[in-house]
């Protein structure tokens, strides 16, 4: 009876918007960075999988339909960076600059450790789309050769972790610069930190947004001479 209810595509839905929906109560309730409803919902998706023994082929019946969202979700980003045009036009050679260092730290830095702690190529190419955004991350890995669960994986803990850790590190470094405190998020954390970034300032989140997009283009260019 269990089984059959999870495997129905409802309930992995179902579990995925009320899951988030108790994650934007507890952020409501605790304005704290670190109560982040992506980290909430994942938290109780996971607990109650594991408690009620429910697969994970169970789930994903249902969740994968919430992967629909992502790319319109992407690009509704656009709507702040039109908000913001005449910054980005005035700022435009710094903002290129910014996400091809942004682009190439994140490669070099992730092919670099991976070969260092001798993990398999497999694992290297899934991990090295990690800082872009889903979209175009499980795209480029496939491509690689890696693995499209891993970079999931990969992809959900850095965007995480960036909309955490941002606005403690912008506050810890004294960087005041609204331009290069949104080209830092967008560039290392995609769109889950550009959600911060647009909480943290309207300038921060359209540069994140436009970093987002151009980082991802200059990682898939890079990727060609791996």
């Amino acid at each position: 009876m269990l089984n059959q209810f999870t495997s129905s595509p409802i309930f992995g839905f179902t579990l995925c918007i009320a899951s988030y929906l108790v994650g934007l109560g507890v952020k409501k309730r605790f304005n704290y960075p670190i109560a982040n409803p992506m980290i909430i919902a994942s938290i109780i998706i996971i607990g109650i999988l594991v408690i009620f023994k429910i697969p994970l082929e169970n789930f994903m019946t249902g969740g994968s339909f919430v992967l629909m969202f992502l790319a319109p979700a992407t690009a509704a980003l656009a709507l702040s960076m039109y908000r913001q045009l005449e910054i980005i036009k005035k700022n435009l050679i710094p903002i290129l600059v910014g996400c091809i260092v942004g682009a190439v730290s994140a490669l070099v830095s992730i092919i670099a450790l991976c070969r260092f702690f001798g993990i398999s190529d497999e694992i290297t190419a899934s991990l090295i789309p990690k800082s872009i955004t889903t979209a175009i991350a499980t795209e480029l890995s496939s491509q690689l050769g890696g693995l499209s669960p891993v970079t999931v994986a990969a992809v959900s803990v850095t965007g995480i972790f960036g909309a955490v850790a941002s606005p403690y590190l912008i506050r810890w470094s004294r960087l005041n610069n609204s331009i290069a405190a949104g080209l830092a998020i967008g560039a290392s954390s995609h769109a889950l930190g550009t959600t911060k970034a647009i909480e943290i300032g309207e300038v921060e989140g359209s540069v994140s947004g436009i970093a987002v997009g151009l980082c991802g283009i200059i990682t898939v260019i890079l990727a060609i001479f791996l």
